[in-house]
Formats: C-alpha cells, sequence, structure tokens
C-alpha cells in the first residue's frame, strides 16, 4: 500500500512538473469597462485575438510581441456575451513530421509550439463586467 501511495505521488509530481516546463506562460484573462487584455504573457508571441460579439460580428486582433487588446467600439456596443480564442506561439519548439521543400536554402525542420485559450466575457449597459456568482441557499 504505501509502495502504491509513493509511485502515485511520484507519477502526480512528475506530471505537474512537466505541465510547467510545458508552457512558460499560463495567461490570465483582464478586463476593465471597455478592453480585455491578458497578463502573464511571458514567453508567447505572433498573437491573434478572435472576439465573436453577440449579433455574429467577427474581430481579429493581432500582436506580434506582447497582449493583444481588444476595445469596445464606442456607440456601437451591444450587450451579451463575447466569446474569444487567443492564438499565439510559444517559445517550446515541436518537430515538423513532414517538411516542406519552400524552395529556400534550408528546410525547416521544426516549428513554435502553438498556444490556444477559448473564454468569453459580459457586456451590460455598455460596459464589460464580471458577472456575479451565483449561490444557491
Amino acid at each position: 500500500m504505501q509502495m502504491r501511495t509513493l509511485a502515485l505521488g511520484l507519477v502526480l509530481g512528475l506530471g505537474l512538473a512537466g505541465a510547467a516546463a510545458a508552457l512558460e506562460a499560463d495567461p490570465v484573462q483582464q478586463h476593465n469597462s471597455n478592453a480585455v487584455w491578458f497578463e502573464n504573457w511571458t514567453g508567447l508571441s505572433n498573437a491573434t485575438l478572435v472576439v465573436v460579439a453577440p449579433n455574429g460580428k467577427l474581430t481579429e486582433i493581432q500582436a506580434a510581441s506582447g497582449t493583444p487588446v481588444y476595445e469596445l467600439e464606442r456607440g456601437a456596443v451591444q450587450d451579451g456575451t463575447y466569446r474569444f480564442e487567443l492564438s499565439a506561439a510559444t517559445q517550446e519548439r515541436e518537430e515538423i513530421v513532414t517538411p516542406i521543400d519552400n524552395g529556400r536554402s534550408e528546410t525547416a525542420t521544426s516549428k513554435p509550439k502553438s498556444f490556444t485559450m477559448t473564454g468569453s466575457f459580459t457586456v451590460s449597459r455598455g460596459a464589460i463586467i464580471t458577472p456575479e456568482a451565483v449561490t444557491e441557499d
């Protein structure tokens, strides 16, 4: 029994260490009343943030370095839930399984590993809000 517990603890410890090493950054969504951005951006670049408004309007923001920032359009804000997808390149590299000869002197054998995150935010009365937690009594 002790051996199983020790083995389980070792496996869990290695798994958590591997997950931490796999991605240096774990972006955290932040907002104020009219903008959404991400903190803890270390190790990410070439980001694209795609935001879909409640009416289906799609907005794409790109940032070569640093966090992309989505800002509400003045006078054209629709209340409701806005959904987003954030994608970026990490500093970690992964092997290209089938390299393509693109006519350059050297064929690439690796590429940056990608990071993707999805989420949403809520707009009410023309401002981005933090929805209140609903508790059952």
